[in-house]
């Protein structure tokens, strides 16, 4: 965050310019290859120092503001309105490097061509805004998706698809919104007179010299101990060198230091704002959502007028699970702000959680349709569309199609989330195509063997069978019993079946996969499953029928229905909407295996996520 106020140029300097005749000289290179100006001969006779009175005199206004850099007395004594001054300098420093300086005179003057990097930075800041991203939900599927413990891990960066803002996709209206937000002022009166000692350690620090930027602000912050905008400057160079070092400690040293520098006296409430704001964030980076909870609710106190930052909290809130106090900010956002569209798809996604759903629509539809910041994202299209088919209303595809067009699906049946891009995309798949025929074979072989041993705890006194908990039931009775998830024996369950465990110790590609579960499933009649998808493209979902009746049970894939055959094995790809009917005399049992996509490499199944 920049730590001078950019203004606008004041009109003198339009006038000055119109003043000014423009003068073409001709360039020449001199012996050091630097392009010098000739004169332009008027009347027989030139300048013989090559300077005409243009130029001379725009050299005059160039060392004029250099000047005001030692004006330091004035501005102690607040004669003179400084941060219009600061403004102004702003404007002038051509290459970039944060302050007024010969290099920027040259580049005015045309000695110097200004940097095409820097020129790409400005419109990219021109356009960049804080906007507060939506919150980590997990999606109403048939896997709990938890929230990944942020530590500084190697992870291919670029494996898995994430939503990236652009300042394209945002509505017109937005971009002007942009435009005219104002810098903070972070500088407060007594910290304007060593402006130029902060300004040269943040240089070093948005140079990548993190370790100097460190010492600099440290030698500052012992120089000036009630200097908030030094601390704060100290604390963002420790962040940057925690991210280098990938070091929680000194991450944990930063986040002491924002703490510091929004406690001094004399802060602005600016500075205060940044500061704990960027406390908040780090802290939920680390993984400390009670923690960032407290900052939020201390910046919402200090600033109870700010509805973003009411908005933030309320994510807070949801990322520790506590939807009701969620759901409480929520209603105090749009009771004082009522089309602010952030709440509303967040106050939507609390309803449907709740099982309101026909309450949910319009907050999740009115919130998209809004374009407001933190709303174009994939869940929330994801559970529009889900609550929409609940309610039997067919206009669900229209927002999946959205969706899909927002790059946030990858078409209208797959809908999965957290997905690794190029893999192969089809609903159905045989065990030719998976290359785990292996595996399968050994399923059907053996499949009487994990029958018997399903049905020897599928008695309801056992309590190993328990209620399917994600909300995918219209009705009837759905009963799971784990044995793997997320890559991992489910506690002491395969003691009770121990055959079926010993069968697929043998088998990564199932008992490895992270991302998947091995579990038994009875179903029992009268059931229905709404339409859904699972979580991620990561995976293959095998079945193997156990007790299967003979009419009434069937499963959709796409536009695809087919039924299950006891001893033989059906695969599917559950990123694709797939529905379930039980409309037989009698209990369904089958045993479901997750596997890792055929397509991932070994290095993608060892790194990837759990989920």
């Amino acid at each position: 965050m920049e730590e001078t106020v950019m203004e606008e140029l004041i009109c003198e300097e339009a006038i000055l310019a119109e003043e000014i005749p423009e003068v073409k000289p001709a360039a020449v290179v001199n012996k050091n290859g630097v392009k010098a100006e000739a004169a332009i001969a008027s009347g027989g006779g030139g300048a013989a120092s090559g300077f005409s009175g243009t130029k001379i005199f725009t050299w005059f206004m160039v060392l004029a503001l250099l000047g005001v850099w030692s004006s330091v007395a004035v501005v102690w004594l607040e004669l003179v309105d400084y941060d219009n001054v600061i403004g102004k300098l702003s404007a002038y420093d051509a290459d970039g490097d944060g302050d007024f300086d010969v290099e920027d005179a040259k580049v005015l003057l045309g000695v110097k061509e200004r940097p095409v990097s820097l020129v790409q930075r400005e419109a990219k800041e021109e356009s960049a805004v804080e906007e507060q991203t939506a919150v980590p939900l997990p999606p109403i599927s048939d896997d709990f998706i938890p929230e990944e413990s942020k530590q500084f891990t190697d992870r291919p960066g670029s494996q898995e698809t994430r939503e990236a803002g652009n300042a394209e996709d945002q509505p017109e209206d937005m971009l002007k919104y942009k435009d005219k937000k104002k810098k903070p002022k972070l500088l407060n009166t007594f910290e304007k007179t060593i402006k130029t000692e902060i300004d040269a350690a943040e240089k070093l620090r948005k140079k990548g010299k993190v370790e100097e930027a460190v010492l600099a602000f440290d030698t500052l912050v012992q120089q000036y101990p009630q200097s908030p905008r030094c601390r704060y400057g100290k604390a963002l160079a420790e962040d940057d060198l925690a991210e280098k070092m990938r070091s929680n400690d000194m991450l944990q040293k930063a986040l002491i230091t924002y703490k510091e520098a929004s406690e001094l006296p004399n802060a602005t409430p600016d500075l205060i704002k940044a500061t704990l704001k960027k406390r908040a964030e780090r802290q939920q980076f680390l993984g400390r959502m009670r923690g960032a909870l407290a900052t939020l609710e201390k910046l919402v106190q200090i600033f109870p007028e700010d509805v973003a930052l009411k908005n933030d909290l309320g994510v807070a809130h949801l990322l520790i699970g506590d939807n009701k106090s969620a759901k409480r900010v929520y209603e105090e956002v749009l009771a004082i702000a009522p089309s602010n569209g952030f709440a509303k798809v967040h106050y939507g996604f609390i309803l449907k959680s709740e099982n309101k759903i026909a309450e949910s629509i319009p907050f999740l539809r009115d919130g998209l349709e809004s374009g407001d910041p933190g709303t174009d994202d994939g869940r929330f299209y994801f559970h529009l569309g889900d609550a929409l088919q609940r309610m039997g209303d067919d206009s669900a595809y229209k927002w999946y199609e959205r969706g899909h067009q927002r790059g946030h699906f990858a078409s209208v049946w797959q809908r999965s989330l957290y997905n690794v891009d190029g893999l192969k995309a089809q609903p159905w798949w045989t065990p030719k195509d998976t290359g785990y025929m292996d595996l399968v074979k050994t399923l059907e072989r053996n499949w009487r063997t994990i029958r018997d041993e399903a049905l020897s705890v599928m008695d309801k006194t056992t309590g190993l069978f328990v209620p399917e908990e994600e909300n995918l039931r219209e009705k009837g009775e759905w009963g799971q019993f784990t044995l793997w998830q997320q890559g991992k024996k489910a506690g002491e369950s395969c003691h009770s079946v121990p055959k079926t465990c010993g069968l697929l110790e043998r088998y990564p590609e199932a008992t490895g996969c992270k991302r998947g579960q091995i579990k038994f499933s009875v179903m029992q009649p009268g059931t229905h499953v709404w339409p859904h998808t699972g979580p991620t493209n990561c995976r293959l979902r095998m079945h193997l029928g156990l007790v299967i009746p003979k009419t009434g049970c069937k499963i959709r894939c796409t536009n695809d229905t087919r039924a299950w055959e006891e001893g033989k094995v059906l695969i599917f790809d559950d990123s694709f909407e797939h529905e379930v009917w039980q409309d037989a005399d009698s209990y369904r049992l089958i045993f479901i295996v997750d596997v890792w996509h055929p397509e991932l490499t070994q290095y993608q199944r060892q790194t990837l996520s759990p989920i």
